[in-house]
């Protein structure tokens, strides 16, 4: 049986759950493309973003949770993996890796259904503090090493 880190499985989980957000961009998105008479036949070169104002709100919410998906979360995932690969990827290296996934988690079902943006900073905030620590972690290890 081959062994793994166990902070591989909050980066799994994590990448998970940014296609389930993916999905329900586009769930909502296609729809509301069409109620707002909009074709993807012979459709170029335009972004995601260009929709802002053309369809619902509520809509872009999602679209723009999953791009904040693909932003902080990369940093997660390469600190995360050199932990794994380091060696640390347990005891509070999890912790902070699984309570990262949980803010981040709680930051999109608020900013894609109610989208306050005190909570949402708060949920932002408190991701951002375990990645510092993660990443924290990660560089005493390397300069320990070093040293």
């Amino acid at each position: 049986m081959l062994e793994y880190s166990p902070i591989l499985a909050p980066v799994v989980t994590l990448a998970a759950w940014s296609l389930v957000m993916m999905l329900w961009l586009y769930a909502t998105r296609f729809p509301a493309m069409r109620r707002a008479g909009i074709s993807m036949r012979g459709r170029v070169g335009t972004r995601g973003g260009a929709l802002d104002g053309v369809v619902e709100d509520r809509v872009q919410w999602k679209a723009h949770n999953y791009n904040h998906l693909m932003e902080q979360p990369t940093a997660f995932y390469a600190v995360a993996i050199s932990l794994a690969l380091m060696g640390f990827g347990d005891d509070i290296n999890l912790w902070l890796a699984w309570a990262y996934v949980a803010f981040r988690v709680l930051h999109s079902l608020i900013q894609v259904t109610t989208n306050v943006v005190r909570w949402r900073f708060l949920a932002f905030a408190a991701a951002s503090s375990c990645l510092l620590g993660l990443t924290l972690s990660a560089a005493a290890r390397l300069l320990n090493d070093l040293l």
